[in-house]
């Protein structure tokens, strides 16, 4: 899957500093940085399905970005971040 654009509404990165404590620019990082994606769940529309990106920030920090793919434009909206559960960092580190 091929990202050139990477959008973030104002009101999701409102919620992920106050809910989740992840700056856009860190989730910014891990799409940017080779992450493992995951199909999360078929989209509303058709070519918009919800993936999960999974991967480390510049500072090392393990985060689970969730993200609206669109196929036509190759963008990514964003919906959410947060860290990395557990189980999930040790499948993260498996591979």
């Amino acid at each position: 899957m091929q990202i050139d654009y990477i959008v973030c509404p104002d009101s999701i990165a409102d919620k992920l500093e106050s809910k989740h404590r992840v700056t856009v620019r860190e989730a910014r990082q891990v799409l940017l940085n080779d992450p493992r994606i995951r199909f999360a769940e078929k989209g509303h529309r058709a070519g918009q399905d919800v993936y999960g990106a999974f991967g480390q920030t510049l500072g090392g920090r393990y985060l689970a970005v969730f993200f609206i793919y669109e196929s036509d434009t190759a963008t990514a909206v964003m919906i959410s971040a947060r860290d990395m559960s557990g189980k999930e960092r040790k499948t993260y580190g498996r591979k």
